[in-house]
């Protein structure tokens, strides 16, 4: 039973615990926010109770105390194209079974009441234990943002043996083939990508989308990579879209919970999808090739800026990182200057994992050693050692400090790399 705080409202309203605190408690996974469904109150009530209203589409509101979400049970009516083509319906008539009949699928349709009995009128406990993600109800077709909800579930829980059950994988299929995908806005889009690059295994949120023949509308510069074909010597794993996989676990793996490391990784091979057929399985300037699917991408998802600067980053220099002990003094200088790292010294950090995991996340490899993104952090941190106020000391300024700290950095670099081999 999870604990209930005390309720603020009238003995004959009800409050249950609803969605992902219930299925994530059910399934041992670390708590989050709780949401709570209020049955046979009206809006009059919450506001009298101290509840701040927060809902413009629906009612939903704040606790005064504890800040969580009450939302009013309701009903949903589809009247449009879209995610939000919904008229909703809200008032004390409306039941629990009512409001839990609306929601995606049977696992986040479970219901808590206050002394702690579970309500699960759709089956979402038998889902659990089969390790099933299903549709609750026909209903499910109305919202397209499911499709891309069903590809983010199994980021998450594919690790705990989830499947997506075949008829919700037909279901999506029907809403890929409708074209109602492209009526999704580009936040929601990179809201649902982001959290499934924070998931344990980024890789199920791609297979499940290319399964419901998705990812085509929704990453085309991803889908793109799927029958690629890369030399074996190099990559057993062959295909470039298997490889993409590949990354993406490893980066959740080395930085937990960091979608800006998970998107640099997604995107760091575009390139290849571009490849002459004629040059297969070589990938001669993949990298010069990725800017442009990177670039058009991060414009279309609306990305933060930093995100499309790491992958950005990540796509044109991840093989230099990889031959990082084979460059010399300067050009090493020279690509931490292009990744701004002298004024972000996070980035070179956060380039380094990028490449890892871009080493590592190929088939039979994933326990291999990376000493590159050692090499990496330690020549950089050779480099930041060296202080401007020293150079300026010797009363240099102008193009000429700039050319002497230069100098002065690029012999820090030799030195430490000289301690390295």
């Amino acid at each position: 039973m999870i604990p209930m705080p005390p309720s603020l409202l009238p003995a004959s309203v009800q409050v249950y615990l609803v969605g992902g605190a219930v299925r994530d408690a059910l399934l041992g996974l670390p708590p989050g926010d709780r949401d709570f469904v209020v049955v046979g109150a009206s809006v009059q009530d919450m506001l009298s109770a101290g509840f701040r209203q927060v809902g413009r589409e629906f009612p939903v509101f704040l606790h005064p105390e504890t800040g969580e979400e009450y939302a009013l049970a309701r009903t949903e009516r589809k009247r449009g194209l879209g995610h939000t083509g919904f008229v909703v319906h809200a008032d004390p008539g409306v039941t629990l079974e009512d409001d839990l009949r609306r929601r995606d699928f049977t696992i986040n349709a479970i219901a808590q009441s206050a002394d702690g009995q579970l309500i699960d009128p759709f089956g979402g406990l038998h889902d659990l234990q089969a390790r099933r993600l299903r549709h609750v109800s026909d209903a499910f077709v109305e919202d397209p943002l499911r499709v891309l909800r069903a590809a983010r579930f199994m980021a998450q829980l594919a690790k705990l043996g989830f499947t997506v059950d075949a008829g919700t994988l037909t279901l999506m299929q029907q809403m890929a083939a409708s074209g109602e995908l492209t009526t999704l806005t580009p936040e929601r889009v990179w809201q649902e990508l982001a959290k499934a690059l924070r998931s344990p295994a980024p890789s199920a949120f791609l297979r499940t989308l290319r399964a419901a023949d998705a990812l085509r509308t929704v990453l085309p510069e991803v889908d793109a990579l799927y029958g690629i074909p890369q030399r074996p010597e190099y990559h057993p794993e062959v295909d470039t879209g298997r490889h993409c996989e590949l990354v993406c676990d490893m980066a959740a793996q080395l930085a937990p919970g960091d979608d800006l490391i998970g998107y640099a990784a997604l995107c760091h091979d575009l390139g290849k999808a571009l490849t002459p057929a004629a040059e297969l399985p070589r990938h001669l300037m993949h990298e010069q090739r990725g800017v442009a699917p990177v670039q058009a991408l991060s414009e279309r998802l609306k990305t933060p800026g930093e995100h499309r600067t790491l992958a950005l980053l990540a796509c044109r220099e991840h093989l230099n990182v990889h031959r990082i002990a084979e460059l010399r003094p300067a050009t090493v200088h020279d690509l931490i200057n292009r990744c701004d790292g002298f004024r972000k010294p996070a980035r070179i950090d956060q380039l380094a994992t990028v490449c890892e995991a871009d080493a590592r996340g190929r088939a039979g490899l994933a326990d291999s050693p990376y000493p590159q993104a050692q090499w990496l952090r330690r020549l950089h941190a050779a480099a930041l050692s060296v202080r401007g106020e020293t150079i300026a000391a010797h009363g240099l300024t102008g193009p000429a400090f700039g050319q002497a700290l230069r100098q002065a950095r690029i012999e820090a670099i030799a030195a430490a790399r000289a301690a390295l081999c």
